[in-house]
């Protein structure tokens, strides 16, 4: 796929990507670059209940078979916004010269849509229109490790038309297509120092394209009792394929042309697989006023495959991807409702996700780790059929180390992301009709 019209849908993309991580990933760091919060009044939770829990059709992002609780037609529009501190500090091992990049993610807004509507006593429909996976990041231009990464967006915009039936009084399923416009792009600088002796300026490479992508999305929700839900969700695989021939720039080094010609940048294929899934929720009601909300949740990062482009001035070397040796995460969750009034309810949740790599394979172009969710939310009707909320969350991903060696010279990048974190404020409305 060619890149005419793509400055345009690279501003549509980042403005859907809801949680974006995009972040880093979210770095995004939820595990990886899958995020839970859309806007939507659940981010409050830190995804506690979001398999069981049906107070809005965005439940059918997290759980399809959700959209049966729910009754006649509603319609959820959220926005949010995420705040970064990504910031890398060199150490002592480091050996490349340079600045230390600045805040590789200062802000990234996003949107959601989500409608559910009731056919019958028994059946529902749904469509949603989200980002859950992503990620974006921007170093400065002469950072130490521009010679691996000076931007990076991994960004995947999903359509999910959706139905579901509720079997019997106690068990629903529902099931929709997951449909994911992703976009990929990666700009690096290409050292033009021939083995290191003379002072060119850099030179660039800037690989981007599009492509879309199928898988399905399943839920079952059950009633335990009258007070009690249990939800499982799952998400399959959805393969992302990008082909496009990268923009080479001011490249002067004669080693580094001839090592570009025999990649066969003419057809440069990079595939990758957005994870399957697999989340497990309960959703308990103690208490009139209160509710207990708990979920567990896989991950399988580890099919997430080789994605990028490296290349070594020094040893003449370009390679068409990087192994990131991801492994699978796991999520937990616990969170609570309190209905403080007829008009106001209160959620707040704690999570955590195990990381996708180890610190010595972490890449600075998605310098994942492991992450804590802080969460907190209100949703007031303001009316009669009509609801707003209003969410915060604190992704505190902490000291993430960093140390990446260029595999044909091995000059190395050392470092750590300290006191790295996220703050991600959503809000929207929810109208019932």
């Amino acid at each position: 796929m060619r890149d005419i019209g793509i400055r345009p849908a690279r501003i549509f993309y980042a403005a859907m990507l809801t949680s974006g991580l995009g972040l880093l990933g979210t770095d995004a760091n939820a595990g990886g670059l899958f995020i839970y919060e859309a806007g939507q009044e659940g981010a409050g939770l830190a995804n506690a209940g979001a398999a069981a829990l049906a107070t809005d059709p965005s439940v059918l992002m997290s759980n399809p078979a959700g959209i049966t609780e729910l009754k006649n037609t509603q319609v959820s529009a959220n926005a949010q916004v995420i705040f970064g501190h990504i910031r890398f500090s060199r150490d002592d091992n480091n050996q490349f010269d340079g600045n230390e990049g600045g805040n590789a993610l200062q802000w990234l807004p996003g949107a959601s849509l989500f409608v559910s509507h009731q056919l019958d006593e028994r059946s529902a429909i749904g469509f949603g229109m989200y980002g859950n996976f992503g990620l974006a990041l921007n170093y400065d231009d002469d950072w130490a490790g521009r010679y691996f990464n000076q931007e990076t967006a991994i960004i995947g915009v999903s359509f999910q038309p959706t139905i579901a039936h509720q079997f019997t009084d106690q068990l629903s399923v529902g099931i929709g297509p997951h449909i994911i416009y992703g976009y990929y792009r990666t700009e690096v600088a290409i050292n033009n120092n021939l083995l290191g002796v003379r002072n060119s300026p850099d030179g660039q490479l800037e690989y981007k394209d599009t492509d879309v992508g199928t898988g399905i999305n399943l839920g079952m929700l059950y009633k335990l009792d009258e007070r009690t839900q249990i939800g499982l969700a799952y998400t399959s695989k959805v393969k992302l394929e990008f082909e496009d021939s990268p923009d080479v720039r001011k490249v002067s080094n004669p080693i580094i042309n001839a090592a570009l010609h025999r990649l066969d940048a003419d057809s440069l294929e990079l595939d990758m697989n957005v994870p399957q899934t697999m989340l497990l929720s309960v959703a308990h009601q103690f208490h009139p006023q209160w509710k207990l909300l708990s979920s567990i949740g896989w991950q399988d990062w580890s099919d997430f495959g080789e994605i990028g482009i490296a290349v070594d001035a020094y040893a003449g070397g370009v390679d068409r991807t990087i192994d990131r040796q991801y492994k699978d995460t796991w999520h937990a969750s616990l969170g609570t409702q309190y209905q403080a009034t007829k008009q106001l309810r209160w959620s707040m949740g704690l999570g955590y996700d195990s990381s996708a790599v180890d610190d010595k394979d972490r890449t600075i172009d998605n310098p994942m780790g492991e992450a804590w969710r802080f969460a907190t939310g209100v949703n007031y009707q303001l009316k009669e059929g009509l609801n707003l909320h209003l969410a915060y969350t604190l992704m505190w991903l902490g000291d993430m180390d960093a140390e990446q060696t260029k595999s044909r010279s091995g000059t190395t990048l050392s470092g750590t992301y300290k006191n790295s974190a996220l703050h991600i404020v959503g809000g929207g409305a929810t109208w019932r009709f």
